[in-house]
């Protein structure tokens, strides 16, 4: 699979749908092309863990002015068009974004959605690699990666972690 949108999603809290960052790189014909990123006011109760803040570095000063996943998902959804998702550790990844449309009562597209963890795992053995994190699997690959855990950082990274390892197939 050579076009995709790589995508991943940070949250304020432990609720699925306390996102508070979306990142997203459109991949075309195996090159990264373009990026999205927005800062999304979370839901609910709009509260941020210590816990969280101290992950991402995300806090509610950084969200205050910043639109409701609904607007934000407006402006995404033209950008990911009909291509497939992929994020690394898609099942957290996914679950917010349904949760998301849930709360909001929106329609949730069914996207065609990939898992660069499962991805690794089925295509490197254990012994060469110990960890299946994202800062392991670039290092291993030899992928340039800092400022883990910032949604278009790990977006980029989870790109060009999916094109490293469907090339070997």
């Amino acid at each position: 699979m050579q076009s995709f949108v790589a995508i991943d999603v940070e949250t304020a809290n432990n609720h699925p749908t306390s996102v508070c960052s979306i990142g997203a790189v459109k991949v075309t014909d195996g090159v990264i092309t373009d990026s999205f990123h927005e800062f999304v006011r979370p839901e609910p109760n709009y509260y941020f863990r210590y816990f969280t803040e101290e992950i991402h570095g995300i806090s509610r000063r950084d969200t205050d002015t910043a639109e409701r996943f609904p607007q934000v998902w407006e402006r995404l959804r033209p950008f990911i068009g009909t291509l497939p998702l992929v994020a690394h550790n898609k099942a957290f990844d996914e679950r917010c974004i349904r949760a998301c449309h849930r709360h909001y009562g929106m329609t949730y597209p069914d996207y065609p959605f990939f898992c660069s963890v499962i991805l690794a795992r089925r295509t490197i053995p254990r012994t060469l690699c110990p960890s299946f994190s994202l800062p392991h699997l670039c290092h291993f690959l030899g992928i340039p990666f800092n400022n883990h855990h910032n949604a278009l950082a790990d977006a980029e990274a989870c790109a060009k972690v999916f094109l490293a390892l469907t090339a070997t197939k």
